[in-house]
């Protein structure tokens, strides 16, 4: 019986040629390494798009699994948040971001006479509210993890046998997605954002999310690890560092991360 991972690579293999959408999270990262052991190395092109929506650590991170991989690879600069259709933060948000995004790639593959760009949505992505799927599929944009039915845990399983320091990698996304929809996005509050994780990491919180409020806070850890919130020293230093962000009020989610939280305020999607 074929497995989903030979089935990944009879997939990719008729392609000759392909842009990988890079970002280096557990998803992009398996799907690249899997696309230069079937289309060998020159024939891929990694692109990481950096922007104030990421954090700079995780482009960072994803520069140098490209070099580790020794992936040919490009950086290149959006700037979704100038766009209405973005930092007015729609619903559809997603939408318009990877509408612009991809195009950008599809344009950069043209430059490097290659037809097919690939990007790393795997089959549990379909069980939330994405509407940036919608801009992948106008646009023509390959999703090969999510057609070859590879679920988030299979795909960490299979990146964990091929040695990718990935594997175990908490989930990442755009941080726009701390953001109520409806509430506009500016670049100081993702900064707020982006510092206040990145600290909370630093005390060990693995995956988590700082949902932004204003001047409110709150915090999403896994159900694990929601009694070391509230430890005395622990909470007294998240406290007075996000403080010192600007957030006036911190609060803890009671029922801990979950991805796309803010989805739960939609009707109907």
């Amino acid at each position: 019986m074929i497995s989903k991972l030979d089935k990944l690579k009879d997939m990719i293999r008729p392609l000759q040629k392909a842009l990988v959408a890079f970002s280096g999270g557990v998803d992009s990262t398996f799907l690249l390494k899997v696309a230069l052991e079937t289309l060998e190395i020159e024939n891929v092109l990694a692109v990481i798009a950096q922007s104030v929506t990421y954090p700079e650590e995780e482009i960072e991170g994803a520069k140098k699994i490209a070099e580790m991989l020794q992936a040919n690879y490009q950086v290149i600069h959006t700037n979704e948040i100038c766009n209405e259709n973005f930092y007015t933060n729609p619903p559809e948000r997603c939408y318009y971001c990877k509408l612009e995004l991809f195009t950008t790639m599809k344009k950069i593959a043209s430059e490097h006479g290659i037809q097919y760009v690939l990007e790393g949505s795997n089959l549990d992505d379909t069980s939330d509210y994405r509407p940036g799927l919608r801009a992948l599929e106008e646009l023509k944009i390959i999703s090969p993890l999510k057609q070859a039915e590879l679920t988030k845990d299979e795909i960490r399983a299979f990146s964990k046998s091929l040695g990718l320091p990935t594997w175990s990698k908490p989930s990442m996304a755009c941080l726009a997605s701390r953001f109520p929809y409806g509430y506009q996005i500016t670049e100081p509050e993702l900064k707020m954002v982006e510092q206040a994780e990145r600290f909370l990491r630093k005390l060990g919180f693995g995956q988590l999310r700082v949902r932004h409020h204003g001047k409110l806070a709150r915090i999403e850890v896994e159900s694990q690890q929601l009694g070391q919130l509230i430890e005395p020293e622990i909470r007294e230093q998240i406290i007075n560092h996000l403080k010192s962000l600007g957030y006036v009020w911190i609060a803890m989610d009671l029922q801990g991360y979950r991805t796309g939280s803010f989805n739960e305020s939609l009707t109907g999607k």
